[in-house]
C-alpha cells in the first residue's frame, strides 16, 4: 500500500523521525516535493543526521530510497549529503532519481538571495536556497529537468543560453548585479550529469510496478500544511505543495494508490520564517520551550536559525489534518512539556470581537488573538516510557483532549528524539 506522510503544522514535526522508523517494514521511500530548503533531522544506531534532499528511508539497506519528480533537485547538495551519510559507516541502499525531476540552479540561489536583500524588512524569510525562483521557473518552462544533462551538449548549451538572455537582464537591471556567464554553468551540468548519471532512471516505471506488485510505499512530505501556496499561510509559505494529495503527482502515482496519510503534529507549535503565528510566545517563555524542544533545542536543520515558539493550536492543527486529508496523526516532542505546572493551548482565535474556531484567510488570521485554555502538567521526565498506560494520567488527558479536537485518531505518541521513542496507542475516537 501508499502511505503519505506529511506535516499539519508549519513544518519541523518530525516527519523524518517517522519515515525512519516506518522504514524498516517498507520497500520504497519517495521524496516528492520540496527541495533543500527544510531538513529531516534523525537520531538511530548511526548518529544523527540532517537530511535535506535524501529520502528518510536511506538508513535501512532493503529499501529503495527515491527523488521524485517534483522536488527540486540540488545537486550539489545531493551528493555532500550522500558522502557525508557514507562517512558515517551507513550502507547505502538502493537511491533513484527522477529523469523528470528538475535541477536548482546555482543561479537560482543568488537571485533568492537578492531578492531576500532587494525586499528589506517585507522579505519572505526564505533560507535563500533557491526554492522560489527554481519554481517559478519549473511553472514558467524555463527550468532544466535531469534528463536534459544527457542531451547532445549543443542542445543543452543553446538553451542555456536562450534561458540566462532573461536572467542577465534582470541581474543588471533590477538587481545591478554582474552577468552570468553561459560557459561556466555549462561547464558545471557536465560536471553534474557525471556525477548523478548512476542514479537517473524512470522512477514512473519503478513505483508502477512497485505499487502493483503491493510493495509498501512511503511518501515523505516536506514541511507542513500551512506552508502550502494554496492552503497556508500565503504568501509566506513555500513553493510547492506541501500536501498528501500532491504526493501523487510528486511521486508520479495514481491518487486512490494513497490509502493512508499520517499527519504528523507537535504537542506545541514552532516555525520558521514569516507569517502570522497566533499562538507565538516570546521572550523567556519561548527561550524555555525551545531549549527543551526538539533533539537538541528547536533550532532549524538547514539554517540553525533559533525557531518561533508556540503552544498547541487546535485551530490551525484542526485545519491541518483536515486538507491533508489525514487518516491517523502521530503526536510528537510531547516529553518537551514536561518541565510546565500547566500548559496553555489555543483551543481559538478572537478576530474582532468574534470566537473563531475554524482557521481563515491570511488577511483576517493577521487581526486573530489567541484564546488559550490551561492543562495541569505533568512534571516529570517521560523519556524512558514505552507504553501508553504507563504516561501520567495528565499526560494521557493531554493527549486525549488534542485527540478529541482533531477529531482524527492519535495513533502514535513521541516521547523522545530516538527511533524508538514512539509510543503505540490505541484510539478512543
Amino acid at each position: 500500500m501508499v502511505r503519505a506522510i506529511v506535516g499539519a503544522n508549519w513544518g519541523d514535526e518530525g516527519k523524518g523521525k517517522l519515515t525512519d522508523a516506518l522504514a524498516a517494514t517498507a520497500d520504497v521511500v519517495v521524496r516528492y516535493q520540496g527541495g533543500a530548503n527544510a531538513g529531516h533531522t534523525i537520531i538511530n544506531e548511526f548518529g544523527k543526521f540532517a537530511l535535506h534532499t535524501l529520502p528518510s528511508g536511506i538508513f535501512h539497506p532493503d529499501v529503495t530510497n527515491i527523488i521524485g519528480p517534483g522536488v527540486a533537485l540540488d545537486i550539489p547538495k545531493f551528493m555532500a549529503e550522500l558522502a557525508a551519510v557514507r562517512a558515517q559507516d551507513v550502507v547505502l541502499p538502493h537511491i533513484l532519481v527522477s529523469d523528470r525531476a528538475q535541477m536548482v540552479m546555482p543561479y537560482h540561489i543568488d537571485l533568492d538571495r537578492y531578492q531576500e536583500e532587494h525586499l528589506g524588512g517585507r522579505s519572505y524569510g526564505s533560507t535563500k536556497s533557491g526554492i522560489s525562483p527554481f519554481y517559478a521557473d519549473k511553472y514558467a518552462k524555463k527550468g532544466f529537468q535531469v534528463s536534459e544533462l544527457f542531451l547532445p551538449e549543443e542542445k543543452l548549451r543553446a538553451r542555456l543560453e536562450t534561458v540566462l538572455e532573461e536572467k542577465n537582464i534582470i541581474l543588471k537591471h533590477l538587481y545591478g548585479k554582474d552577468p552570468i556567464d553561459p560557459d561556466t554553468i555549462f561547464d558545471t551540468l557536465m560536471d553534474w550529469r557525471d556525477q548523478i548519471a548512476p542514479h537517473v532512471t524512470d522512477v514512473g516505471v519503478f513505483l508502477d510496478r512497485a505499487w502493483r506488485d503491493g510493495q509498501e510505499i512511503l511518501l515523505e512530505g516536506q514541511l507542513g500544511a500551512l506552508k502550502d501556496p494554496d492552503h497556508g499561510i500565503y504568501p509566506m509559505v513555500t513553493s510547492s505543495s506541501t500536501l498528501a494529495a500532491f504526493g501523487a503527482i510528486g511521486a508520479g502515482l495514481p491518487p486512490y494508490a494513497i490509502q493512508q496519510i499520517t499527519a504528523v503534529v507537535k504537542a506545541y507549535s514552532s516555525a520558521v520564517g514569516a507569517g502570522a503565528f497566533v499562538s507565538e510566545i516570546f521572550g523567556e517563555e519561548a527561550d524555555e520551550l525551545r531549549r527543551r524542544g526538539g533533539d537538541a533545542g528547536e533550532f532549524g536543520a538547514t539554517t540553525g536559525r533559533p525557531r518561533r515558539m508556540g503552544w498547541f493550536d487546535c485551530v490551525a492543527s484542526r485545519y491541518g489534518c483536515r486538507i491533508q486529508g489525514a487518516t491517523d496523526v502521530v503526536l510528537t516532542i510531547v516529553d518537551a512539556l514536561g518541565y510546565l505546572d500547566e500548559i496553555p493551548v489555543c483551543v481559538a482565535y478572537e478576530i474582532d470581537g468574534e470566537i473563531v474556531r475554524n482557521f481563515p484567510v491570511t488577511t483576517r488570521l493577521e487581526r486573530a488573538k489567541p484564546v488559550l485554555q490551561n492543562f495541569p502538567g505533568w512534571r516529570c521526565d517521560i523519556r524512558s516510557i514505552r507504553r501508553y498506560e504507563d504516561l501520567p494520567e495528565a499526560c494521557r488527558n493531554y493527549v486525549d483532549f488534542i485527540e478529541q479536537e482533531l477529531g482524527v485518531p492519535i495513533t502514535l505518541v513521541g516521547n523522545g528524539p530516538g527511533r524508538e521513542q514512539l509510543i503505540p496507542r490505541t484510539s478512543r475516537l
